[in-house]
C-alpha cells in the first residue's frame, strides 16, 4: 500500500529530511575543523540518523514516537521492511551520542575514529532511506518491499 501523498505529509517528510541533511552537514563541518569538535559531531550524526528514519516512518504513514532510541525506531522499520532494518542495525551504536554525551558524567570523549565512524553510519542511513521516499520536488521514490 502506498502512503498518502497529501501536501501536509510531504511537507513533514521534507522537514525531517532537511533537518537531517543539516545535521549531516553540521557533523561534517565539526569534524573538518583544525581541532575537530568530536562529541558535537557525534551528536549531530545520531540526530541525522534518527531524523532520516523518522522521515521514512512518516512516508509509510506510521506515527513517529518522540524518542531518540534508534533501536525502537528500527523495530518500527522492521515491521515494514525486515531487510532494511537489518541493514541499518549497526546504527544503534549512535544511541550513546543522543543525550548522555551532552552532559557531564562518565561518558568519555569519543575519538576521532569513533566520530568519523558515527558520521559514516549516519551517511549510510541517509543513502539507504532517501531513495525510498519522494523527492522534494514531488516525484516518487521506490517503495520498500
Amino acid at each position: 500500500m502506498k502512503p498518502p501523498e497529501n501536501q501536509s505529509c510531504r511537507k513533514i517528510i521534507n522537514d525531517w529530511v532537511n533537518k537531517a541533511n543539516l545535521d549531516i552537514r553540521s557533523a561534517e563541518t565539526l569534524l573538518a575543523q583544525d581541532h575537530p569538535l568530536l562529541y558535537p559531531s557525534c551528536f549531530h550524526s545520531q540526530q541525522a540518523a534518527e531524523k532520516y528514519i523518522k522521515a521514512l516512518l512518516t512516508w509509510w504513514d506510521i506515527e513517529v514516537p518522540k524518542t531518540h532510541e534508534l533501536g525502537k525506531l528500527l523495530k518500527m522499520v522492521e515491521a515494514r521492511d525486515v531487510k532494511l532494518a537489518a541493514m541499518l542495525l549497526d546504527v544503534i551504536v549512535l544511541n550513546t551520542y543522543a543525550v548522555d554525551i551532552r552532559y557531564p558524567g562518565d561518558q568519555p570523549e569519543p575519538s576521532l575514529e569513533e566520530s568519523c565512524e558515527a558520521l559514516k553510519l549516519a551517511q549510510q542511513v541517509r543513502d539507504a532511506i532517501l531513495p525510498l521516499m519522494p523527492s522534494p520536488s514531488g516525484g516518487g521514490g521506490e517503495e520498500a518491499k
